[in-house]
């Protein structure tokens, strides 16, 4: 009598367990601090924006903190405004210096903090991108880019740990940019040596073409003469 009941109540409970172990496996796994787009080339210049999601149920993130690679020095590193955030770029003395476009830097940007003001702090269930424009990129095969969140209620979150390839992804991961190398240049055009036999035969081919025509040109007008002094003869008067 009580046996349909006890398998309802079973069901009921292996339904749950197996809701709780999706929801709690789908919960802050994908919610953490990122770079977009995450690939770029080696060399070049990109707009990357960090984009940082509010995991809190009751705090708001008043303050991002992006520290830059020290082994991936940038030698151009531009911001964007974002409405309600004051940032501040710090930078660092590198050695080599940087060559960009023929100049020596001596100096690179060592981190960008965003803050907070009035009511624009990202609320929970919210997330904020805060764009920057880099270049050139340097030549290495990533950047990692260790990030702090700060909340309204004094936690500070610690995006810093390196991922290690192969491995799972760590409990709190700093943004990852992966670099690749530019792609070969195109093939260069044939040289004007090379393509010069190609433009002597077309010179040729057009040379004899034009004196065919200026013979066939010559014969056509005198075969016609020769046809109109026959029709004279014929239709000339006897004697």
């Amino acid at each position: 009598m009580f046996r349909p009941r006890r398998s309802a109540t079973a069901a009921a409970l292996a339904l749950a367990a197996v809701a709780t172990a999706v929801l709690g496996f789908a919960g802050p796994a994908s919610a953490h601090v990122s770079v977009n787009p995450s690939e770029a080339t080696q060399g070049g210049y990109g707009r990357f924006a960090f984009r940082v999601p509010n995991e809190s149920d009751r705090a708001s993130t008043t303050k991002v903190e992006v520290v830059l690679p020290e082994n991936a020095p940038v030698g151009s590193v531009s911001t964007m405004p974002v409405a309600g955030w004051t940032v501040t770029v710090e930078k660092r003395k590198v050695n080599p210096p940087i060559d960009v476009h023929g100049s020596q830097l001596t100096e690179a940007v060592s981190k960008l903090t965003w803050t907070a003001s009035g009511d624009a702090a990202i609320k929970p269930g919210q997330f904020q991108e805060f764009p920057v424009l880099m270049g050139p990129l340097p030549q290495v095969d990533r950047m990692v880019f260790k990030t702090l969140q700060t909340y309204s209620d004094g936690t500070v979150q610690r995006w810093i740990e390196e991922p290690t390839p192969g491995g799972a992804e760590p409990e709190d991961p700093a943004p990852v940019l992966t670099l690749t190398a530019a792609s070969p240049s195109a093939a260069p055009a044939a040289s004007a040596g090379a393509a010069a036999p190609a433009d002597d035969d077309s010179d040729a081919t057009a040379t004899a073409l034009g004196i065919a025509g200026l013979v066939a040109g010559l014969a056509g007008l005198l075969l016609g003469g020769l046809a109109f002094a026959r029709t004279r003869r014929e239709h000339a008067p006897k004697a």
